[in-house]
Order: C-alpha cells, then sequence, then structure tokens
C-alpha cells in the first residue's frame, strides 16, 4: 500500500482519515507549504490561482484546530460567488467526514429564512457569499465574535465584484484575536491594503508560481451530465467513439473498483489500477494493457503515474482532477509519440465553473459536445462491425462459409442474411438497452427587459454577477444579452424568470433602482 505523504504534515488522525477516504496520497505544493504554518496558528496571506488545491489547504488545518463551543460560530469562510461558497462547503464537508462538525453555505437566490433556522439550530462554520452574510449579520442572526478562523477566499474576484466594502464591514465585526488566512491569485494594492489593516503584522507570505501548461497535442472537449446519469452518458461516448485504448481517471480508490465493476457488468475489456492493489496486480494489468489484450484502463492520479503507454487514443476524466496540473499530467497520456490523442471530461452543471479555470490557466480551449443519442451510438457500432467485415473479405477466411450460406435450405436475400449476422454481432458486442433519457430538452427562453443600458457602463459580465449573487442563477441557465442605449434585455430560461425578477428587479444595481419584467417578445435562444 502506498504512503499517504499527508501524514507527515502533522494532521490528526480524524481528518487524515477523510483525506484518504478523498483518494488522495501526495499533497499539492500550497498544501505542502500552508497547512504546516496554519497548524502553528500564523496568519497566511496565499498567492495562489484556482485549481491548485487551496480548500484542502485551510480547510484541514482549520478543521484540525477547531474547537468547538455550542452556539457559537467559530469559523466563516467568505467566497466570491455562490458556486464556489457551495463548492468549498461541499469540501469542507468531505474533509470533516469523520468529525461533529456542522457546516452552513448562506449565499443569496436561496431561501434566507431557511438560512435562519439552519444557524440558530447551531452551527460551527459558515460559508457564504458577502452580500448574504453582511445581511445575516445586520439581521443579527450572525454572531462573529467567536470566530477563531476567518479565510478569504479568491479576494482579488471579490474586489473586482465590488465587495470590498462589506468584506471590511464583516471583517470588523470579528474579534481581534482570530487566525486570518488570505488567498488571492492576484496583489492588487486594495488586497494588499486589507492584509495590512487586518492581519497580523507577521503574516507569512506564501506564493504559488504555476508553470505555463498547455497540451497542444491533445484535443479537449467536455459532456455536461446529469449528476446520477454519469455513468450511462460515459457508456454512450465510449461506445459511440470506440477508442482503441482509453484511460480512465477517478477521483477515489473507491470510485475506481466501482467504475470497474459496472463496466465489467456491461462487458467492457477493463482493469482498474490503484495504491491499495499489490504492485504484483499493477504490473499484470499494465501489461495487458500495454499489450493490446486490455482496452480500458480506470486509475487513480498517483496509480497512473507509472504509466507510460504510447497508444493510448483517450483519456477520460470521469471525476475532475484535484487541480489544474493533475489534468494536465492526465490528458498528457494520450496525444503521444507524434499522434493527435482525445481527452474527454465528464461534468455535472455545477462543474463548469472548473472547466473554464482549466482553461484560463493551461490557455487551451476545452470545446463542448453533445451527449450521443442512441441512433448514433447504433451507427457508430454498425460502421465498425462493417469495417471489420470488409476487412475479413480482404483475406478470404469468409470463403469457408460460402458453401454452408448456398447449401443452406432456408431461401433467404443475402440482404436479409447480412442484415440477421450484423444483429448477432451487434446484440452481443452492446449486451443492453439504452432507453434512460440522459439528455436534457432544450429548455424555452423568455426574453427579460431590464431599466439599464450603455449609458450605466452595463457589461455582461456585470450583469451575470450581479444576478448570480442576488438570486443564485449562474449563467449557464441565461442566454444572448443585447445592450442598448438605455435599457437592454436577456433571455433566460423559462424556468428561472420568477426567482430572477422576485430577487433582483427592485435592487440597486449600478447607481440606480433596477426594475425586471417580462418583454413583450419573448422567444427561445
Amino acid at each position: 500500500m502506498e504512503k499517504n505523504k499527508f501524514y507527515n504534515l502533522g494532521l490528526k488522525a480524524e481528518v487524515l482519515k477523510a483525506i484518504d477516504y478523498m483518494g488522495f496520497t501526495e499533497p499539492s505544493q500550497i498544501q505542502e507549504q500552508v497547512i504546516p504554518v496554519l497548524l502553528q496558528g500564523e496568519d497566511v496571506i496565499g498567492q495562489a490561482q484556482t485549481g491548485t488545491g487551496k480548500t484542502l489547504a485551510f480547510g484541514a488545518p482549520m478543521l484540525n484546530n477547531l474547537v468547538k463551543s455550542k452556539g457559537q460560530i467559530k469559523s466563516i469562510v467568505l467566497a466570491p460567488t455562490r458556486e464556489l461558497a457551495i463548492q468549498v462547503s461541499e469540501e469542507l464537508s468531505r474533509i470533516s467526514k469523520y468529525m461533529d462538525m456542522e457546516l452552513l453555505a448562506v449565499y443569496g437566490g436561496y431561501s434566507i429564512e431557511k438560512q435562519i433556522r439552519a444557524i440558530k439550530r447551531g452551527v460551527d462554520i459558515i460559508v457564504g457569499t458577502p452580500g448574504r452574510v453582511l445581511d445575516l449579520i445586520r439581521r443579527k442572526v450572525i454572531n462573529l465574535s467567536y470566530v477563531d478562523f476567518l479565510i478569504l477566499d479568491e479576494a482579488d474576484e471579490m474586489l473586482n465584484m465590488g465587495f470590498i466594502q462589506d468584506i471590511e464591514d464583516i471583517v470588523k465585526n470579528c474579534k481581534e484575536d482570530r487566525q486570518t488566512l488570505l488567498f488571492s491569485a492576484t496583489m492588487p494594492k486594495e488586497i494588499k491594503n486589507l492584509a495590512k489593516r487586518y492581519m497580523k503584522k507577521d503574516a507569512k507570505h506564501i506564493a504559488v508560481v504555476k508553470k505555463s501548461m498547455t497540451v497542444s497535442s491533445v484535443e479537449q472537449y467536455y459532456f455536461e451530465v446529469k449528476p446520477k446519469k454519469r455513468f450511462e452518458a460515459f457508456c454512450r461516448i465510449i461506445d459511440v467513439d470506440n477508442p482503441e485504448a482509453a484511460i480512465i481517471f477517478c477521483k477515489t480508490k473507491r470510485g475506481v473498483d466501482e467504475l470497474v465493476e459496472s463496466m465489467q457488468s456491461r462487458g467492457y475489456s477493463v482493469e482498474g489500477m490503484h495504491g491499495d492493489m499489490s504492485q504484483n496486480q499493477r504490473m499484470n494489468t499494465l501489461r495487458k494493457f500495454k499489450e493490446g489484450n486490455l482496452k480500458f484502463l480506470v486509475a487513480t492520479d498517483v496509480a497512473a503515474r507509472g504509466i507510460d503507454v504510447e497508444n493510448v487514443t483517450h483519456v477520460i476524466n470521469y471525476d475532475l482532477p484535484q487541480d489544474v496540473e493533475s489534468y494536465v499530467h492526465r490528458i498528457g497520456r494520450t496525444g503521444r509519440a507524434n499522434k493527435q490523442g482525445v481527452a474527454y471530461t465528464i461534468v455535472t452543471g455545477r462543474e463548469l465553473g472548473t472547466i473554464r479555470q482549466i482553461e484560463k490557466h493551461t490557455k487551451g480551449k476545452i470545446d463542448r459536445k453533445d451527449l450521443p443519442k442512441i441512433e448514433d451510438i447504433f451507427n457508430s457500432k454498425c460502421e465498425d462491425i462493417l469495417n471489420r467485415v470488409y476487412k475479413n473479405i480482404e483475406t478470404d477466411d469468409y470463403k469457408k462459409f460460402l458453401s454452408v450460406i448456398e447449401n443452406s435450405s432456408e431461401k433467404i436475400s443475402a440482404e436479409n442474411m447480412a442484415a440477421a449476422l450484423m444483429s448477432l454481432i451487434y446484440n452481443k458486442e452492446v449486451s443492453f438497452d439504452y432507453t434512460e433519457d440522459i439528455i436534457e430538452d432544450k429548455a424555452n427562453y423568455v426574453r427579460l427587459f431590464l431599466t439599464v443600458g450603455r449609458i450605466d457602463k452595463l457589461s455582461p459580465k456585470k450583469l451575470l454577477e450581479f444576478i448570480d449573487e442576488n438570486s443564485g442563477i449562474g449563467k449557464e441557465h441565461i442566454g444572448t444579452i443585447d445592450i442598448l442605449e438605455k435599457f437592454s434585455f436577456i433571455n433566460v430560461q423559462e424556468d428561472v424568470v420568477k426567482n430572477i425578477i422576485t430577487n433582483c428587479s427592485g435592487k440597486k444595481f449600478l447607481g440606480r433602482k433596477l426594475k425586471i419584467e417580462v418583454s413583450t417578445k419573448s422567444k427561445k435562444r
């Protein structure tokens, strides 16, 4: 069994057990540098980009040192967007799996009454957007005077979104004798001033400079799936593409075992590799894969490090990696020896932000691909069978069967005979029915009218951020945006219209009270 290098950082057993369960065995650069310093109780200014494993870097030591006290909030994490707040909260929940901790994410676009009730029941850690946290402070629901840990995540993004005053107002409500961590990809003057005013003078500055990461020989795509349809979608993808040799990555050892079992039950040629397997097991599996006797290899990031195979045509990220660097290492397994490779990543709607971050830091493009339909699988498989038939004809192996067909007592046309034989091969190789609906119907879009325009210095980015912060509706629900001189139009999915109007109309935006209403001309995107 491989040695988990997190055990060298000084974390307690419950936290290490959770990290083991999550499948992480080696800390990223930022984790290795930040965790020991935070465990010592020091303030940290961390300069690192999204995709470096920041949440585990601050979450593990925070949970390690946090002391519960009934009825008191002991830690608060501020994040710029609803999406990031949810993501951070979920990651902290995984790290605290074996600890008795109550976590709550608070953000706009969700019932504040429900959040208030949850806080009153007792919460140890709050993760939230500045606007909603400040709202709850002003309502005297959140009391930060007992907070031992304050984390400002993606501080430069919060600055760009205009939250700097909100952050200062929140920090002023925290007790002075606390530990503070500030993470920011860049260090503009305003962020430096914030750190100077509200952090200890001897705060440690830890910067992780990421290498330029590009993989030019690999075509990169992502598929958006429903959360419960990931495996079904995955099967469709590999059946249509029919890879010669593919490495499939899962985040955890358990994930590897479960995916291998599911694939084997459907007849795929597949085995797995992870650190709990013996060296002999791993070597035998790798040998079969290299020799072409195994079509699919499912592995964790650590187990895949020893894989050096030139004929890998596909890399598939069944789970997203821990960080951007891991993504680059994964997809670098294909596209070798001057051959073009293909990398697919399977994501849910909530994970789309990670795809954008990977694009940003690798300076590459990950294009969206539509999930294959049942007819796509049928056509692809039939084409594959026909190609094999054509190759067989070239070898003359088929001729010994001619007399069998000619002497058959059944008078069947050559076309019907060929179709029946193709059916037998198809049904044997695709031994299950694709009946589940994994593809969302195209949503209807409604056109909304807004009382702001170019004269107010409106931009699509500002509008999307405003809607997300106040209603929790992300850009994946929004279509075209038309900005005119004094007003604008925006197309949104029909099922989010009420939410946007209720939570955004009447709010102050760009110096004026915003009014939103359904346009007299609604249309589809």
